[in-house]
């Protein structure tokens, strides 16, 4: 008889993990099934973001920073240094006790919780059956049930068939998170989030950072302002970045590796030594479902679900990257909470129009709800307010004085709509305008609220003055 749970989670990612505690505190007999390991083969929870996304590569942009600041920063606070070097092996050494940290630490979070962690490859069969495969060979080594399941199993890089990855010369993300040295020419296929902040940390230790961008418009999912100042910030860091760049083609050289692409119609071409592919990342549904599992997924592999998170099948729910929304670390956890409540009786909740959006770059990029473009296209009136950190103390005494804050509201109910940043430590100031949008508050409101001097949050105060015209600090 195999072994029955209250609830089973397929996936130990942050959406996972989190639906796994969260069902335990409620008191729900659960269990939780992950494959991945570590570089010696142990279990390693947290899925790609704590593993191979979104942990070691914030600890490489730290890295990379500190080094740049030192370089080119610090003369101007007074602060002379000589013999400046990058140690790449301790610098990726660092990455990897960071990760192994927080890894340990959530199945430290399991122990403390009660959530029984189960190594292999889940199934979901007929009737809310699991069958855990071994990882290597795809044997059966045990099959168990649950009243309720949660499929959490993540997302994988986007291969280009032009661009097939050979794990050393043409990478994904996570191979670009594990060079052992720095490239000399570094080609990024890609310049959404992904590609900018591994080409960000490849040029500020020095290589040639050259990003080749499908798209015509930079940051499309960004207000234009923001878009505009990040690239020119960018660009003016060194980071080659190309729009409208399709790639056709990937072939061997006597220099390296060269890139042909297409741009306005005509043929290019570029050298490089490396190529990280960074052009998306699709479901991780492949074997996830058997034919009878009741469970279906669209053209793409998403998993079909309403805006519950519930599948056709009652009692299986579906969570994270693998269903529609944004493939982002925090809007999975808060959907397996929501999950976790709403299998125990109770309300559970995501508001997807109120998930902010973070590029760790330098400067930071952030935003969260609409722009000011998406909202005159759908007929509705707004009001704009902008603030440059060039005009705040704090942002000139640290040095950095770059970017702006964009505050869009209604413009009959100033309500705020949408707010877009560029700037030193966006991604902790965003958290002020999710608060405010999700109590429906106004720009009125922001403008205000008395923020403290000299603060880098005094940009928000003053972009929501500008919704009115009566910013204090900024010239015309």
């Amino acid at each position: 008889m195999s072994e029955h749970f209250d609830v089973i989670v397929i996936g130990g990612g942050p959406g996972g993990y989190v639906a796994a505690i969260r069902c335990a505190q409620l008191g729900l007999a659960t269990a939780c099934i992950d494959d991945r390991t570590d570089a010696e083969g142990n279990p390693s929870l947290g899925g790609t973001c704590l593993n191979v996304g979104c942990i070691p590569s914030k600890a490489l942009l730290d890295s990379s920073e500190q080094y740049h600041r030192l370089v080119h920063q610090f003369p101007a606070h007074g602060i002379q240094a000589e013999g400046v070097s990058m140690d790449v092996g301790r610098m990726q050494a660092r990455k990897e006790e960071i990760v192994a940290g927080l890894t340990g630490g959530i199945a430290t979070l399991f122990k403390a919780n009660k959530v029984a962690p189960i190594f292999g490859r889940g199934r979901l069969m007929t009737d809310k059956n699991v069958a855990v495969l071994d990882p290597a060979s795809g044997e059966l080594r045990q099959t168990i049930s649950a009243h309720n399941i949660i499929l959490a199993p993540g997302s994988v890089p986007v291969e280009l068939p032009a661009v097939p990855f050979d794990g050393k010369l043409i990478v994904d993300s996570t191979g670009a998170l594990n060079f052992e040295e720095v490239p000399a020419r570094l080609g990024v296929i890609g310049a959404g989030v992904v590609g900018l902040e591994l080409g960000s940390v490849w040029r500020r230790l020095g290589s040639e950072v050259v990003l080749l961008e499908a798209l015509e418009d930079f940051l499309v999912a960004a207000d234009t302002h923001v878009s505009r100042e990040a690239a020119r910030q960018f660009r003016k860091q060194g980071l080659d970045i190309r729009l409208g760049a399709m790639v056709d083609k990937v072939s061997t050289t006597a220099g390296g590796l060269q890139l042909e692409y297409t741009q306005k119609g005509e043929s290019q071409q570029v050298e490089v030594d490396r190529v990280v592919v960074a052009v998306g990342r699709r479901p991780a549904t492949d074997g996830l479902l058997a034919a009878d599992s009741g469970v279906s997924t669209d053209t793409r592999g998403f998993i079909e679900v309403d805006g519950h998170c519930r599948t056709a099948e009652d009692g299986v729910w579906a969570i994270g990257d693998a269903v529609r929304g944004p493939m982002l670390a925090h809007k999975s956890s808060e959907e397996g909470v929501a999950v976790a409540e709403r299998i125990a009786g109770q309300p559970g909740h995501v508001d997807f129009n109120l998930v902010p959006w973070v590029i760790y770059t330098s400067p930071e990029v952030a935003w969260v709800g609409e722009t000011e473009h998406q909202l005159k296209s759908d007929g509705v009136p707004v009001r704009s307010g902008m603030f440059p950190f060039a005009a705040t103390g704090r942002a000139k005494a640290m040095e950095e004085p770059v970017g702006l804050v964009k505050i869009i509201a209604h413009g009959e109910t100033d309500r705020v709509l949408g707010v877009h940043m560029v700037g030193p430590h966006v991604s902790e100031l965003i958290a002020e305008c999710v608060v405010a949008m999700a109590f429906h508050a106004s720009s009125e409101d922001l403008a205000r609220i008395v923020h403290a001097h000299p603060t880098l949050s005094e940009a928000v105060h003053e972009a929501a003055l500008a919704v009115d015209k009566r910013a204090i600090h900024k010239f015309g």
